[in-house]
């Protein structure tokens, strides 16, 4: 049986996808996939941005120990950390991260981030653009939507660790994410169910086309010619090799894997003992994953909110102690991800984007830092934007934007702009009422 392990997930009639595929897959050798299934790929050779790579720091990272260090604040806003000079002059970042400080000409970072969620770990202003009461899709099926190109043997949008702010909304089933909760799972599940030949495969899709009148004459919502659509594509995935290589991360060569560190690497969260599985898997398969024609890749990496109090209560250290286990990781992963796009020449073609859902306090409180939607910074590498440059600017205390303020919007219609997707289109909601892809559609011109 073919099967795809991780969270199930509702349509917002409270009907269970693996429900609802197995009502209407009629039982495609156990077929559990197509509902998942999108398409996309390169139609030649592209010359411009095609693919994004989204990193998700959530639990809100800290700005202040990270982007946007302060070393003449006063010593309770400072933090323990130093600035170290890059190869850019006056891009400076934490002392933790040298890596990124070799390719600092191959980034650009904005420091002067603001959300509308005033406290709460609410994903949807980093995924969708508005706060979660805004109900708006997540970017990556908007892209899977108007994005140009389709090849049906690869998904069109693969999440590494799914989210409920990653919903379609009203774009529609066909352009949900692709869910891989686990590397090691994802080319399992690409594979013809045993015994199962192409030739018996065949003959139920034959049998399945018998019943398409039928289904559509009791269809009254659209679900099932959706379904359609998604077992065709899934059809196409596991009869092409394309996707399972392009999963299968273990065909790298090991100079490769090594590049991009430790599989088995761990930080400290809020304790003293290295016991957080740092995913350096992931960052390797996101790279093949857009390599292959995947147009969005998004994934959830480390263990951000850094309360102090919450520290001390799992006998831990403090902020610094954690951070300086965590940051080397992180820099290790994003060195060894945008190095590998530029010798691979896909630097114009792939954006990656790394950033949460706020920043932390400036203030330090109880050895920790509380959450900060005011201030916070977003990274950006490649995808033919202009880097080696820093946007914007805090004040002495990391507080508040000094200048150039600018939020979650304007950092996805920065997106938009660069894949040829125009921010100012319209898509109707649930209720039929036409809603733009962004209300904020300035992107970052610095950027383009």
């Amino acid at each position: 049986m073919l099967t795809f392990w991780g969270a199930k997930h509702s349509y917002c009639d409270r009907i269970n996808r693996r429900d609802f595929l197995h009502i209407g897959g009629l039982g495609l050798g156990g077929l559990a996939l197509p509902e998942l299934l999108r398409a996309r790929a390169q139609a030649g050779v592209k010359s411009g941005p095609r693919a994004v790579i989204m990193i998700c720091l959530a639990g809100g990272p800290s700005h202040m120990d990270m982007y946007d260090l302060k070393p003449g604040a006063p010593e309770d806003y400072r933090g323990e950390f130093k600035p170290i000079h890059t190869n850019v002059p006056g891009f400076e970042i934490c002392e933790h991260m040298p890596l990124q400080a070799q390719i600092a000409d191959k980034l650009a970072v904005v420091r002067s981030l603001q959300w509308v969620e005033p406290m709460q770990h609410e994903l949807e202003e980093v995924y969708t653009g508005f706060p979660q009461a805004g109900k708006r899709p997540c970017f990556g099926s908007v892209i899977s939507r108007f994005g140009k190109g389709h090849d049906p043997r690869l998904p069109r949008f693969v999440s590494l660790q799914p989210t409920d702010a990653e919903s379609p909304m009203y774009v529609g089933p066909a352009h949900a994410a692709l869910p891989v909760p686990y590397v090691n799972t994802a080319t399992r599940n690409l594979v013809l169910p045993q015994r199962m030949t192409l030739d018996r495969l065949d003959d139920r899709k034959k049998l399945m086309a018998t019943f398409d009148d039928l289904r559509r004459d009791l269809d009254a919502r659209g679900s099932m010619h959706a379904t359609d659509t998604f077992t065709a594509q899934a059809l196409e995935m596991i009869t092409s090799p394309k996707a399972r290589e392009a999963f299968d991360i273990y065909r790298e060569p090991d100079k490769v894997r090594q590049r991009y560190g430790d599989k088995d690497a761990k930080y400290s969260y809020v304790s003293q003992k290295l016991d957080s599985p740092w995913p350096t898997e992931k960052f390797l398969l996101a790279r093949r994953l857009v390599e292959a024609g995947v147009s969005v890749v998004t994934m959830r990496v480390g263990s951000w909110d850094q309360h102090g109090n919450v520290i001390q209560a799992s006998g831990g250290k403090n902020i610094f102690y954690n951070l300086s286990t965590a940051l080397p990781l992180l820099d290790r992963s994003l060195y060894a991800l945008v190095t590998d796009l530029h010798e691979r020449g896909l630097d114009k073609e792939v954006l990656v984007l790394v950033w949460g859902e706020f920043g932390r306090t400036p203030k330090i409180s109880q050895g920790g830092r509380d959450h900060w939607p005011d201030a916070g910074f977003a990274l950006f590498a490649g995808g033919g934007l202009k880097m080696g440059q820093v946007i914007g600017e805090t004040d002495s205390k990391g507080a508040r934007p000094k200048n150039r303020p600018l939020g979650p919007q304007n950092v996805l219609s920065t997106i938009y702009h660069a894949l040829g997707i125009d921010p100012a289109q319209t898509l109707p909601d649930f209720t039929g009422r036409p809603q733009y892809l962004l209300d904020e559609r300035e992107p970052i011109t610095e950027l383009l």
